[in-house]
């Protein structure tokens, strides 16, 4: 069933629902055989604007499905991007409380904070962390709208890239000397080590990432912004959370993020 313009509104009215309800919806792409990525993207800007019209504001932008074992769990082969609004932002060591999200998990992932904008196409690397004021170690706790993830990348994409919360660590270091690419990464839950990766997992280095991101937004005419954060994609598996957990992610040479759920 091709989408018409009233299925990309009454698409996103039904994700933004689902967000202000904690439930899910069916797949939009078993609804929709034949949805696009440019469908999925336009229920997407409904979406956000949505949340937007509640007072929310955007404060950065992610990058998604950046990594092998993230696409291999998910069966999602390509990245994807979504927005960042201020009600997501949760502080290093906060306790979450898990009836606020609906069937989260946890990405290590290293973020950007601009001190430039960045507008695509043509920016390169070097664009990217010149325009970096520093980075640092993150959880990004995705959540779905989609019932038990059953997601193809149009699904996701609709759905804000399945954004749900992200934590920052508490400190931002200068990325100017660091190969980032070669930043190990270990994540506990519970004092276990339940993953381990480094940047490179993310698009080849996480640089790549934002330079993806900023060169396919400016396909649309966005910018990234300065003093936006940009998440830059996980760098392992994702990891399901319970009541009880608590999380910690160690970046060499950023430091460590902690989370805990209730």
């Amino acid at each position: 069933m091709t989408m018409t313009p009233e299925n990309i509104h009454q698409a996103a009215q039904d994700l933004h629902q689902a967000w202000l309800s904690r439930t899910t919806i069916p797949p939009l792409s078993k609804r929709y055989s034949d949805i696009s990525m440019d469908d999925a993207y336009q229920i997407q800007t409904l979406f956000v604007d949505a949340m937007k019209a509640g007072k929310h504001q955007v404060i950065g932008k992610k990058v998604g499905v950046t990594s092998q074992a993230v696409m291999d769990l998910l069966g999602v082969y390509q990245p994807d991007f979504g927005y960042l609004l201020d009600n997501m932002c949760a502080q290093n060591r906060q306790a979450i409380q898990l009836d606020t999200l609906i069937q989260p998990k946890a990405e290590g992932e290293i973020a950007f904070v601009l001190k430039d904008d960045l507008m695509g196409p043509g920016i390169t690397n070097a664009d990217v962390l010149a325009a970096t004021r520093g980075v640092m170690p993150c959880f990004e706790i995705v959540d779905s709208r989609i019932t038990n993830w059953k997601i193809a990348i149009t699904d996701t994409v609709a759905d804000n890239a399945s954004c749900g919360l992200f934590v920052l660590g508490d400190q931002l270091t200068s990325a100017e000397g660091l190969d980032l690419a070669l930043a190990g990464m270990v994540l506990e839950k519970n004092g276990q080590i339940v993953a381990t990766g480094a940047g490179a997992a993310a698009l080849g280095s996480p640089v790549n990432a934002v330079t993806w991101l900023a060169n396919t937004l400016g396909q649309f005419g966005i910018p990234l912004k300065a003093g936006e954060v940009i998440l830059s994609g996980s760098l392992a598996t994702m990891v399901p959370v319970q009541p009880g957990d608590f999380l910690k992610v160690s970046i060499a040479g950023l430091g460590s993020c902690s989370v805990c759920f209730e």
